[in-house]
């Protein structure tokens, strides 16, 4: 995995007020690319921000990364052009999938170091970019989702900066792996159990696995 892996796009923005069904909805997701350098702190990048602070944003959620790998599918499927930052992502990376990339795993990303967290679940704000009502169930079906960062030690980051990863989580559970029990787990109590015992998996994560795990006895 650590072969080819590489920033394709560093992307920020400042919440935004759009139309979405009628009404006025603030979102984040509109981030334009810049080459930086950006500070990243523990919270996000410098001139990054996030409209619903209860869902997104926070040292769990620092940097939303998207692989690039997956932009020719979704230009066959939606029939357009996908502008980096299409998901809303921080990072546009490529050699990063989240069927190898691990909850734990360490990068060094320009002058930062950061740390896988979470897989990015899908809302609603994705059908309201780009016009198609079932975008999160689409995104859920392939698992192409993406995933979130926390930041470990903060510093500046660039577009051309070097992406390279310093640790392997033990553990070696992929980000997709909690996808799936995200989306379909509640039943999976030895699948729960193997996730909550992940340090490394975010706290509102565990916290949501260790209530289901609670409801099955």
């Amino acid at each position: 995995m650590t072969a080819g892996i590489g920033i394709v796009s560093l992307n920020v923005g400042k919440p935004v007020t759009v139309d979405y069904l009628g009404k006025a909805l603030s979102t984040g997701i509109y981030k334009q690319p810049v080459q930086g350098p950006l500070y990243l702190g523990s919270a996000n990048f410098a001139g990054d921000g996030q409209a619903d602070l209860v869902n997104h944003g926070g040292p769990d959620k620092a940097v939303c990364v998207y692989p690039f790998e997956h932009y020719a599918y979704w230009e066959e499927v939606l029939g357009k052009k996908m502008e980096h930052s299409s998901f809303g992502e921080n990072l546009t990376v490529r050699g990063l999938l989240e069927d190898a990339v691990c909850i734990g795993d360490v990068f060094k990303v320009g002058d930062a170091v950061v740390q896988v967290s979470q897989p990015r679940y899908p809302c609603f704000k994705l059908s309201q970019k780009h016009g198609v009502k079932d975008m999160p169930a689409q995104v859920l079906a392939t698992g192409y989702s993406g995933f979130y960062l926390r930041v470990l030690e903060e510093g500046h980051v660039s577009a051309d900066s070097q992406l390279v990863q310093l640790e392997s989580h033990p553990a070696q559970v992929t980000v997709l792996e909690v996808l799936k029990l995200l989306t379909n787990g509640r039943q999976d109590e030895t699948g729960l159990r193997r996730m909550v015992e992940i340090e490394a998996l975010a706290e509102k994560v565990r916290h949501k696995f260790e209530g289901w795990i609670e409801k099955l006895q």
